[in-house]
Order: C-alpha cells, then sequence, then structure tokens
C-alpha cells in the first residue's frame, strides 16, 4: 500500500517538485478526455489531483473509472497550477499534484447524498448516513471544537488542583426531576440499575472523602423528550470543590469559560460577568435565562391598568393577576393582521388569552406622542402618558400586554420579546452577553401536590441570611443557586450543597420525604454526610451547548457525532430495537408483545 506522506490540505507551494503520497476520498470527478482531474479529500483539507496518459496509460484508465467517495492512495509530484489556473478559495489552491502511482483502497456505493450538496438533504436522511455526513468538512469542524473544549477544560482544570475522577454508570434510581433510564440486573431479577442523571451524590461523596477538588467529563441520561438543544443523553463537565463559597466557584468557572472563549473564538469576554437576581429577571425578562443582547424590559403596568376602564385589565388585576407588557422599538409599522396572526397566536401557544396593543405616535401638530388602538378609550390620556413613560416609548413603538396570572405572563411575554428581538433586528447575531443569575428561590409551590418542591434539586443549600426561614417561611427562601446564561441559554448550573445533617433533615421535611423515603432514596448518601462533611458547592455544563454557541448552530445534533433524533430514535442503528426473546427471559422480562404471544400460544 502507499503510505500517506503527506495530508491533503497540507501540501503548499513550498513543496513544489516534491515527490509526495497523499490519501483520502474522491471529493469531486472531472474527465476533459486527456486529462482527468480529481479532488482529493481528507479531514484536513482538498487537494488538487492530476491523471495524464503520457505519464502512465494503465493508471490513466484506473483513473477514469474512479468515482465520488472511492477511498485511494496517490504518488505524484508537486507543481504550481500556473497563473490563471490558481483556486484563491483552497488553502492548497496554487498547486496540484501530478499522479505518477495511483492504488484504489477502497470503491463506494454511489451514497444516498453528495457530501458537498449535504445542506439540501433532510436530516433523517443524513442521521441514517451519518458515516456520509460526518465527511462533511462543516461537521467535522464542529467535533475538532468539541474536542478543543474538552481539552482546554482538562488543562485548566489539571491547573487549578481538580482531579478527573470517574463516577458510575449503573446506579441507584433516585428522583432528579426526570424519569431515569432504567437498566434490569439479571443476578439480581426484579431490581434495576439506573443511568446517572447526574453524577451528582458522587461527587458529592467525594468531597466527603477528602478529594477536594474533582471534575469529569461525563455522559448522562435523562428520559425526557428531546428538543432543538436537548438530547436525551447529553454529555456535562462536571465539577465539585471543597471548602467554597459561591463566589469561589463562580471565579474560577468565568475564568475557564473566558479561556475556552478566547482560545476557539479569539473572543476577551469582560470579567467578572454580570451578575442578576433571579427575581430581577422574572421582573425584567420574564424568565430565568434571559438574553441581553439587546433592551426590551418587560413591564408591569397593573396599577395603571387597574385604574383604567378596560375591564379585561382591570378584572384580571382584581382578581390577583398582572397586567405586563413590551415595548417593541419601531414596530408601530405592523399592520392589525399582522399583530393578531402573528403575535396573538404566537403568545396563545404558550398559555395567554390575549394580546392587547397599543402604537405609539406622534402627533403632527403638537408634536407629543400618543397611542393609538381600539382600547386606548379607556385610558384617560393621563394613564396614556403615563404608559408612554412607563415603557420610555418613542415614536414608531409598539406596546403589547398579556393580561393573566403573573407565571402566564412571564411565559408567555419572555418568548414574544425574543422573537421580536430577532425579527426586527435589535441585535447581532455575532453577539456575546453572559450573565450568572443567582439567588434562585428554593422551593417552588406545586399547587397540584399541595406541597413544596426543590427548584433545583434537594441537596443546595440556602443563602446564610435565609436558613431561619426553613421553620417559618420555607417560600421565601434564597438558595445559593447559580445558573451561567449565555444569550439566553442556560450553558451551566449548579449550587453550594446543604454539608450539614440537621438542615438536610429539614429540607426533606418541608418536601415531605418521610425518614423512610429518604433512606431508602439517599441512604447511602445521607449516611456519609455523618461521617464529616466538609462545606463543598459544584456546578455542571452542557458540553453539547457550550459546543452550539461556539460553532453558531441551533441544532444540538450538529454537535454529537451520532445523535438521537427529537423521537429518541438512532436512524444509524435503529434503536431502540427489539432484543432476543432469550435475552428477556434471563432477565425475566416480559413484554406486552411477548404477553400476547403466549397468550395465543
Amino acid at each position: 500500500m502507499l503510505k500517506r506522506t503527506y495530508r491533503c490540505g497540507d501540501v503548499r507551494i513550498d513543496d513544489v517538485d516534491k515527490t509526495i503520497v497523499v490519501s483520502g476520498w474522491v471529493n469531486s470527478y472531472r474527465d476533459h478526455g486527456n486529462l482527468v482531474f480529481i479532488d482529493l479529500r481528507d479531514r484536513y483539507g482538498l487537494v488538487q489531483v492530476v491523471f495524464n496518459p503520457d505519464e502512465d496509460a494503465q493508471m490513466h484508465k484506473i483513473a477514469r473509472q474512479l468515482r465520488s467517495e472511492w477511498v485511494i492512495s496517490v504518488s505524484g509530484v508537486v507543481a504550481p497550477r500556473g497563473e490563471g489556473l490558481e483556486n484563491p478559495r483552497l488553502a492548497t489552491g496554487k498547486i496540484e499534484i501530478i499522479a505518477k502511482e495511483l492504488e484504489v483502497l477502497s470503491k463506494a456505493k454511489t451514497p444516498a447524498f453528495e457530501v458537498d450538496s449535504a445542506e439540501n438533504v433532510g436530516e433523517e436522511t443524513r442521521l441514517a448516513n451519518r458515516y456520509i455526513d460526518l465527511r462533511r468538512p462543516v461537521m467535522q469542524e464542529k467535533l475538532i471544537v468539541r474536542h478543543r473544549i474538552a481539552k482546554l477544560v482538562r488543562d485548566y482544570l489539571d491547573g487549578k488542583d481538580f482531579l478527573e475522577i470517574e463516577t458510575p454508570m449503573l446506579g441507584k434510581s433516585t428522583p432528579e426531576g426526570a424519569r431515569d433510564y432504567l437498566v434490569p440486573s439479571r443476578l439480581y431479577q426484579g431490581s434495576f440499575y439506573a443511568l446517572p442523571q447526574s453524577p451528582q451524590l458522587f461527587k458529592q461523596i467525594l468531597m466527603v472523602s477528602g478529594l477536594d477538588r474533582y471534575f469529569q467529563i461525563v455522559r448522562c441520561f435523562r428520559d425526557e423528550d428531546p428538543r432543538a438543544d436537548r438530547q436525551a443523553e447529553f454529555t456535562q463537565i462536571d465539577c465539585e470543590m471543597s471548602f467554597v463559597d459561591s463566589s469561589d466557584i463562580i471565579e474560577i468557572m468565568e475564568n475557564m469559560i473566558a479561556k475556552i472563549w478566547k482560545e476557539i473564538t479569539g473572543y476577551e469576554l469582560k470579567l467578572p460577568i454580570r451578575q442578576m437576581p433571579y427575581k430581577e429577571a422574572l421582573d425584567d425578562y420574564g424568565i430565568d435565562r434571559p438574553d441581553l443582547r439587546f433592551d426590551m424590559k418587560l413591564k408591569n403596568v397593573s396599577d395603571i391598568a387597574a385604574a383604567s376602564g378596560f375591564k379585561v385589565f382591570a378584572t384580571t388585576v382584581e382578581k390577583g393577576g398582572v397586567v405586563k407588557g413590551l415595548c417593541a422599538t419601531g414596530a408601530a409599522s405592523y399592520s392589525r393582521s399582522e399583530i393578531e396572526k402573528g403575535l396573538t397566536g404566537f403568545v396563545a401557544d404558550y398559555g395567554a388569552k390575549g394580546l392587547a396593543w397599543m402604537k405609539v405616535e406622534k402627533n403632527a401638530e403638537s408634536g407629543s406622542l400618543e397611542l393609538k388602538s381600539n382600547i386606548v378609550k379607556f385610558f384617560t390620556e393621563e394613564q396614556q402618558q403615563e404608559l408612554i413613560e412607563r415603557f420610555e416609548a418613542q415614536d414608531g413603538d409598539l406596546l403589547l400586554f398579556v393580561a393573566d396570572k403573573e407565571s402566564v405572563a412571564n411565559k408567555s411575554l419572555a418568548p414574544l420579546r425574543v422573537k421580536l428581538g430577532k425579527d426586527l433586528g435589535l441585535y447581532n447575531e455575532e453577539d456575546l452577553a453572559f450573565v450568572w443569575v443567582i439567588d434562585f428561590p428554593m422551593f417552588e409551590y406545586n399547587e397540584e401536590a399541595g406541597r413544596f418542591d426543590s427548584l433545583h434539586h434537594p441537596f443546595t443549600a440556602p443563602v446564610p441570611e435565609d436558613a431561619h426561614k426553613l421553620d417559618s417561611d420555607p417560600g421565601n427562601i434564597r438558595s445559593q443557586a447559580y445558573d451561567l446564561v449565555v444569550n439566553g441559554s442556560e450553558v451551566g448550573g449548579g449550587s453550594i450543597r446543604i454539608h450539614d445533617t440537621q438542615m438536610q433533615a429539614k429540607v426533606f421535611d418541608i418536601l415531605k420525604i418521610s425518614r423512610e423515603q429518604a433512606k431508602e432514596q439517599f441512604g447511602f448518601f445521607l449516611r456519609a454526610l455523618e461521617y464529616g462533611t466538609p462545606p463543598h458547592g459544584g456546578i455542571a455544563f452542557g458540553l453539547d451547548r457550550l459546543t452550539m454557541l461556539l460553532t453558531g448552530t441551533e441544532n444540538i445534533r450538529d454537535v454529537i457525532a451520532f445523535p438521537k433524533t427529537q423521537r429518541g430514535q438512532c436512524l444509524l442503528t435503529d434503536a431502540p430495537s427489539e432484543v432476543d426473546p432469550k435475552q428477556l427471559q434471563e432477565l425475566n422480562i416480559r413484554t406486552q408483545k411477548h404477553l400476547h404471544q403466549i397468550d395465543k400460544e
């Protein structure tokens, strides 16, 4: 076999007259009757190879049979292309290789799509033929960036005395907010392992064990519906530290994030990153992961609405709801039908019963701003001016309102804000806005179950000055939790953990987890806490989401080598699939299909 001496993308004008060997895939083929030209591709780039019958007639004959995606090795001499024949789009565009010897290493069937035109092919086709899809330079670059992020993380954390320690893939099923993926045990029939939703309890036990600083780039599993930026199996950069507070963790981790962005994109992240309390995020943006690339804050106008003559608004406030709105810069040009179809319908998908609107216009005679809409008549002149001032509205703006429970108003206005920001071009797609969201509530009340739930997880510690409220006012306790948000996407989150057994017991009481339940679900962990536990905390970053941001894609499947579809299927391997009945018999498992077969027999 001709053994590669040069990578396709590395050949340059300085290599002219050298005899080299390149290997790769035939990217394109052009037969000019006499001369045959191919572009040979490997992971490092393209290089043009020329087959001339005057060099070797038999080799030229074989070259005429080459087709896309065949794998070949070529030995040849590097030559300049000549004036006017260079290709400035290629790093190798000034040279070509005059073939002297050709070896066909592997022929290829006609692929389902061409590598150069895969962007015009449906995603399911690409996923089913992932081995072809991953030959695309754009896909390989995303995986290369992912590799570089992982290496930067390892090098940075190693320099900060973190130890990379693996935790089990087969563990105990514990309630962590999503469904577990369960693995039946053959040796202990009727019992199951669970694939980890995170290494949460194990990494805390490592702190109890005195290992001080831990990290792991770890695969995690959650049996929940996938979406564009979520997969049922995903990868975390998982970290835990002892003898620290939240400021220590935030400082170390934002420096790591700054290093990643600098090394991958050249972007200089200004530190420290801004911090925003959870309450401010919800009040101003309606969501705990605000996109700060543009300024369009939500405003609570319940006081003005309650005093108006507009019954929909006034009645909502009277019943304990709110009237919140936003000012869409320059959107007064939207027609009534565009508002009602494009915007009212949009917020309806998020639970809003309606969307009221007012356009801001300058009076041609007086020069003052005034409001125009079919509901303006229910507001006095003074109330109209209050609305204009509250929103700091300008001529040509559009005021949009939702009247409902505060949770519904926030849930519908937050995505509307993001949609308008994009549609109105209020930010540059390449802008970056980082923010730490802090001071999350420790609990949220579950009306359906009639109890409190942990907003993060039951091992999150309260803010010290709120700890006394555990006995009297759990609904108003802030936790020592923190999320890093970039452009409206949460890329990491963590908290300081509870290291005191008595406090942990109180939290379980608030969550209505009995002593027996706690022992059954977390007994191994609670025993560890009784043997000397240092103050500790940690954080986990989504490696998939970081890679999405750093490569500019909105599809998480683009940054995972072998992802699942939205429905959790692997189209490449046809998983999930049925298994041999003998395997199920060994595990003492009967499926519904199997039971039907038994009934028929």
